[in-house]
Protein backbone atom coordinates (compact mmCIF):
# COMPACT_ATOMS: atom_id res chain seq x y z
CA UNK A 1 0.00 0.00 0.00
CA UNK A 2 2.77 2.37 0.79
CA UNK A 3 5.19 3.52 2.88
CA UNK A 4 5.87 6.82 4.56
CA UNK A 5 9.01 8.60 6.56
CA UNK A 6 7.16 11.11 9.43
CA UNK A 7 9.22 13.79 11.39
CA UNK A 8 8.37 15.98 14.10
CA UNK A 9 10.78 19.28 14.62
CA UNK A 10 10.67 22.16 16.90
CA UNK A 11 10.78 25.28 14.64
CA UNK A 12 11.15 28.49 15.90
CA UNK A 13 8.11 30.32 14.25
CA UNK A 14 10.24 33.34 13.45
CA UNK A 15 11.97 30.34 11.34
CA UNK A 16 9.05 29.53 9.09
CA UNK A 17 9.76 31.23 6.05
CA UNK A 18 13.31 29.87 6.67
CA UNK A 19 12.52 26.21 6.89
CA UNK A 20 10.32 26.22 3.88
CA UNK A 21 13.00 27.86 1.50
CA UNK A 22 14.84 25.09 3.53
CA UNK A 23 12.59 22.16 2.34
CA UNK A 24 12.26 23.44 -1.05
CA UNK A 25 15.85 23.51 -1.88
CA UNK A 26 16.11 19.91 0.02
CA UNK A 27 12.96 18.60 -2.13
CA UNK A 28 14.38 19.48 -5.58
CA UNK A 29 17.11 16.63 -5.08
CA UNK A 30 14.48 14.71 -2.78
CA UNK A 31 12.23 14.96 -6.30
CA UNK A 32 15.11 13.31 -8.33
CA UNK A 33 14.89 10.35 -6.53
CA UNK A 34 11.80 9.51 -7.49
CA UNK A 35 9.99 9.73 -3.82
CA UNK A 36 6.09 10.08 -4.56
CA UNK A 37 5.80 13.24 -2.53
CA UNK A 38 6.24 15.03 0.69
CA UNK A 39 4.37 17.68 3.16
CA UNK A 40 5.14 20.01 5.80
CA UNK A 41 2.24 21.22 8.36
CA UNK A 42 3.24 23.52 11.39
CA UNK A 43 1.37 22.90 13.88
CA UNK A 44 -1.84 25.00 15.04
CA UNK A 45 -4.24 23.58 17.52
CA UNK A 46 -3.94 23.32 21.02
CA UNK A 47 -3.72 19.79 20.98
CA UNK A 48 -0.63 20.22 19.23
CA UNK A 49 0.77 20.93 22.76
CA UNK A 50 0.49 17.09 23.08
CA UNK A 51 3.02 16.56 19.78
CA UNK A 52 5.21 19.10 21.43
CA UNK A 53 6.62 16.89 24.66
CA UNK A 54 7.71 14.68 21.62
CA UNK A 55 10.41 16.31 19.55
CA UNK A 56 12.09 17.10 22.70
CA UNK A 57 14.39 15.01 24.16
CA UNK A 58 14.89 16.50 27.64
CA UNK A 59 11.46 18.52 27.75
CA UNK A 60 9.08 20.04 25.77
CA UNK A 61 8.98 22.16 22.87
CA UNK A 62 10.32 25.61 24.03
CA UNK A 63 8.37 28.81 23.94
CA UNK A 64 8.44 30.60 20.34
CA UNK A 65 8.74 27.18 18.60
CA UNK A 66 5.71 25.42 16.72
CA UNK A 67 5.88 21.75 15.97
CA UNK A 68 6.51 20.94 12.12
CA UNK A 69 4.46 17.79 11.03
CA UNK A 70 6.70 16.50 7.69
CA UNK A 71 6.29 13.36 6.09
CA UNK A 72 7.74 11.55 2.61
CA UNK A 73 5.84 9.27 0.64
CA UNK A 74 6.85 6.22 -1.05
CA UNK A 75 5.62 3.18 -3.18
CA UNK A 76 7.25 0.64 -0.64
CA UNK A 77 9.61 0.60 2.26
CA UNK A 78 12.10 -1.23 -0.56
CA UNK A 79 10.84 1.98 -2.80
CA UNK A 80 12.45 3.82 0.27
CA UNK A 81 15.48 2.45 0.97
CA UNK A 82 16.67 2.37 -2.41
CA UNK A 83 15.87 6.15 -2.39
CA UNK A 84 17.28 6.88 0.80
CA UNK A 85 20.47 5.26 -0.39
CA UNK A 86 20.69 7.45 -3.06
CA UNK A 87 19.68 10.68 -0.94
CA UNK A 88 22.43 9.68 1.70
CA UNK A 89 25.24 9.70 -1.29
CA UNK A 90 24.68 13.17 -2.70
CA UNK A 91 26.82 15.68 -1.03
CA UNK A 92 23.83 18.30 -0.92
CA UNK A 93 22.43 16.67 1.85
CA UNK A 94 25.39 16.96 4.43
CA UNK A 95 25.55 20.51 3.86
CA UNK A 96 21.88 21.07 3.97
CA UNK A 97 21.76 18.72 7.79
CA UNK A 98 24.97 20.66 8.84
CA UNK A 99 23.00 22.18 12.60
CA UNK A 100 24.57 25.39 11.60
CA UNK A 101 22.89 25.48 8.71
CA UNK A 102 19.55 24.62 9.25
CA UNK A 103 16.36 26.65 10.69
CA UNK A 104 15.57 24.16 13.64
CA UNK A 105 17.37 21.81 16.03
CA UNK A 106 18.50 18.87 13.92
CA UNK A 107 18.95 17.27 17.21
CA UNK A 108 15.59 17.23 18.79
CA UNK A 109 14.08 15.84 15.77
CA UNK A 110 11.93 12.84 15.76
CA UNK A 111 11.37 10.32 13.13
CA UNK A 112 9.79 7.42 11.85
CA UNK A 113 9.04 5.12 9.24
CA UNK A 114 5.65 3.41 8.83
CA UNK A 115 4.15 1.35 6.64
CA UNK A 116 0.41 2.42 5.13
CA UNK A 117 -2.55 0.48 6.71
CA UNK A 118 -5.07 2.55 5.09
CA UNK A 119 -4.84 5.08 2.18
CA UNK A 120 -7.91 6.74 1.36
Amino acid sequence: MGYVDGFLLPVPKKNLRAYAGWHRRRAKFGASTARLNSRNAPGTTSRSNRLRRGVSAPGQAQAGETVMFSFIVYKSRAHRDRVIAKVMKDPRLAKMMDPKSTPFDVKRMAYGGFKVLVDE
